[in-house]
């Protein structure tokens, strides 16, 4: 069976569309880019002098967001509304049997 003109033309296009090179990294091409180790926490040297690091500029915002989410999700958490299958049903038989004039505490 001979293989159709469509089926010809999608194979060529697959080889053709194939890397002829090693591999491509998003840095232009050049081989995989990171910081080396220093030794020292987030790779910043101490000052000699024993002053306070400068905070940079995103480092308020991200403390402020981190911690207000934290707080803003324990309040949600708090006050988020009983909807266990167990409160339902107790709310329930109490309902039926108030409708059917039965007494609901009990002493």
């Amino acid at each position: 069976m001979q293989p159709s003109a469509l089926t010809q033309t999608l194979r060529a296009g697959a080889i053709r569309r194939l890397p002829t090179t090693g591999r491509r990294y998003a840095s232009g091409g050049h081989g995989p880019h990171y910081n080396e180790p220093s030794g020292w926490l987030f790779g910043e040297k101490p000052s000699p002098t024993g002053d306070k690091r400068k905070k940079e500029g995103w480092e308020n915002i991200w403390y402020a967001g981190i911690y207000g989410g934290m707080a803003a999700i324990s309040v949600l958490l708090y006050y988020k509304p009983d909807t266990t299958i167990q409160t339902w049903a107790l709310q329930e038989a109490k309902a039926r049997m108030e409708a059917r004039g039965e007494k609901t505490d009990y002493p």
